[in-house]
């Protein structure tokens, strides 16, 4: 069997490399935009569509999608980081309600772009399954689904028969089924949306560091000075990176393995047959999807936070937990025994020290921001590109006051406070669920995890 280990799956055979000359002069524009991930494609996309004649300039450390947008699980998911009655607790029931709509319109929105602009990413709303494989679980799905009821969020209980009629998973005891989440090949569509945008005018440079963020500039590390009225800022984890940065949001890795494409026999013994993506009520974090080439790509959390908020390459491979994810996949769906696996990668995300994902425009300055969206970024990236797009064009819009808008999270702890906090927390989580498995009762540690989580 090959055990995989050959990068990013969404990076096979496209050009996942700088295509686009760096910047090499000084420039004034009107927005420049530093990262090419969905964030700044996304914003880039809702400014030209509101104001055409805005000069918009994105500057790209590596390549487009480089990041988590190239790397990522690829559900396109109504799902918030920070709990519905934390929210409600500091905004009201309302804006909760109304910050829960906003994204599952952000799901179709992601599919209506898509199709209008011709990208070709495997966009399919089949919805997501969270399966419950022990006691402790379906207690905590159940109550889940009690909770939905109350904020409108559509996630509802399935009891095992009805949820073994869409997959088969070993030790089902029910799952949660929520319509709100669509499948894609994530890079195909950052690709996708950096030709929209230079179809609509932007200028895109890879290869182009940013050294440092001034008021209305930005110097690179090729030592170009780009002047600008508007400045955004979508680097996600790499904002760690920013000397005035560096403790705005803790970068935290997440791996993914897939499998060789599978036989239908296989898929008739699995389910997922409306393309579902899956995962688990478990407190250590695992996610994956049918491909649209139909393999099952499958990742998840276990990766050390490491020191410094450091971001390396090598940190992207972790071949224990790349077997623990290979091994889990099989524990929950016994039809995938001895399937091949031909891909393992990984990256990071970015955590703010909430937990809460924000958006945010500071007139007087002309400085923007969007990310902390920890691993649920790809609908929340469109909603942030949609409300940037109307606080830069001075726009009061139902987006602009949504909750998340100009939400500041306090920075986090030197180090090593930040390391020995971080990693504390992926333990807690590893306990909990063992101490679920052997008990079938929730666990004690759960408590602790969710103050730590902002649920």
């Amino acid at each position: 069997m090959n055990d995989g280990g050959s990068g990013s799956l969404w990076w096979a055979g496209l050009p996942a490399r700088a295509t686009r000359a760096p910047l090499g002069q000084d420039l004034s524009v009107d927005v420049a935009i530093v990262g090419g991930g969905f964030s700044g494609l996304w914003a880039a996309y809702y400014l030209l569509a509101a104001d055409p004649s805005l000069n918009v300039l994105i500057l790209e450390a590596e390549h487009i999608g480089f990041g988590a947008s190239g790397r990522n699980g690829g559900w396109v998911s109504a799902l918030y980081p920070v709990g519905a009655r934390v929210l409600a607790r500091e905004h009201g029931k309302l804006a909760t309600r109304d910050q829960y709509a906003a994204l599952r319109d952000s799901v179709d929105e992601v599919g209506a772009v898509a199709a209008t602009e011709g990208i070709n990413c495997g966009f399919h709303k089949g919805g997501t399954l969270v399966v419950a494989t022990n006691r402790a679980q379906a207690t905590r799905a159940r109550a889940e689904a009690q909770e939905s009821d109350y904020w409108g969020t559509g996630t509802a209980w399935l009891d095992p028969s009805a949820a073994a009629d869409r997959i088969a998973v070993k030790g089902l005891c029910g799952a949660t089924f929520n319509a709100n989440c669509a499948r894609i090949h994530p890079f195909r569509l950052a690709l996708g949306l950096a030709d929209a945008v230079e179809g609509r005018g932007a200028r895109i440079h890879e290869h182009t560091r940013v050294a440092a963020l001034g008021q209305r500039t930005v110097r690179t590390e090729q030592g170009s000075i780009v002047r600008a009225r508007h400045i955004i800022r979508a680097t996600e984890a790499w904002t760690a990176l920013l000397p005035e940065h560096r403790r705005t949001v803790a970068p935290v890795y997440s791996l993914v393995v897939a499998t060789a494409p599978l036989p239908q026999s296989t898929w008739d013994q699995i389910g997922l047959a409306d393309a579902e993506t899956f995962s688990e009520h478990r407190h250590v974090i695992v996610y994956g999807q049918r491909s649209m080439d139909d393999r099952i790509v499958f990742g998840g959390r276990g990766a050390p936070y490491h020191f410094g908020s450091g971001i390396k390459a090598g940190f992207d491979s972790d071949e224990k937990v790349f077997t623990t994810l290979r091994r889990s996949l099989t524990q929950l769906l016994p039809a995938t025994e001895g399937v091949e696996f031909t891909h393992a990668w990984g990256g990071p995300l970015g955590i703010a020290r909430d937990w809460h994902p924000a958006v945010g425009y500071d007139r007087s300055t002309g400085a923007g921001y969007a990310g902390g969206y920890v691993g649920d970024g790809v609908a929340l990236s469109n909603l942030a590109g949609r409300t940037l797009a109307d606080l830069v064009t001075g726009r009061d819009t139902a987006l602009t006051h949504l909750p998340w808008v100009q939400h500041h999270s306090r920075r986090w702890e030197p180090e090593p406070l930040r390391w020995l906090g971080v990693n504390a927390g992926l333990q807690l989580a590893t306990l909990a669920d063992h101490e679920e498995q052997l008990t079938g009762r929730p666990a004690l540690l759960g408590a602790a995890l969710a103050a730590l989580t902002s649920h």
